[in-house]
């Protein structure tokens, strides 16, 4: 004789917490999904929180990306529109006055200055175009200011003993405040005054932020 008990679910049971583990689910869990091509700023993101035994927590695109690091923002780029001459052996501010791109709006074509308003790490660069220079062995440099004091100089030396154009490139990394400012000046030592040459292609300077530094 067999006996056969038949048996009524009376409710559902929930598997304990912390029972369902990589042996229970599918590779479908997330590989069946829509895969998207983009994702807007609202949108969530599921991680592991180390901070908090490893909890799952939702974090939006938006704050991820904050997370993270961020823009190379504020940055900008200008230009010399036309010729300027510098006196020999003089400090004169480069009058670098047309706008190439500025993200923010901090570059002020007016006084030459750079303001970012947000306190980091600045990556600079410069270029100076000098015309017909000439003098065999003599100098000309760019130097960098910040808050109208020198912070980074560069030199360089002719050796040619007639007239030529003469390039200057200066790159530095600058740390700056919310309130500094940054300038850009030449200098040279032909015993005459001299041109730099205008134009994006030979006289420009630009700075943008570095991230995770």
């Amino acid at each position: 004789m067999y006996a056969v008990y038949l048996g009524r679910a009376l409710q559902t049971v929930n598997p304990p917490n912390a029972s369902v583990g990589n042996s229970q689910t599918a590779t479908t869990i997330i590989t069946g999904q829509t895969a998207e091509t983009s994702i807007a700023t609202d949108d969530l993101i599921l991680l592991s929180d180390t901070s908090a035994s490893g909890a799952l927590r939702k974090m939006t695109r938006a704050n991820f990306v904050s997370g993270i690091g961020g823009a190379n923002t504020p940055a900008f780029m200008a230009n010399l529109g036309s010729s300027q001459s510098i006196s020999n052996n003089t400090g004169t501010k480069v009058n670098m006055n047309t706008e190439i791109f500025d993200t923010d709006s901090k570059y002020d074509t007016s006084n030459y200055r750079f303001t970012p308003t947000v306190a980091g790490k600045y990556h600079v660069f410069v270029q100076l175009m000098f015309t017909a220079y000439g003098a065999d062995g003599t100098q000309a440099g760019i130097k960098l200011l910040k808050n109208g004091n020198e912070v980074q100089e560069c030199w360089e030396r002719s050796s040619y003993n007639s007239n030529f154009d003469f390039y200057l490139k200066l790159t530095s990394t600058v740390v700056l405040d919310d309130d500094d400012y940054l300038e850009v000046m030449a200098v040279q030592q032909s015993g005459a005054s001299k041109t730099i040459y205008h134009g994006s292609l030979y006289t420009f300077w630009g700075s943008h932020k570095l991230i995770g530094v």
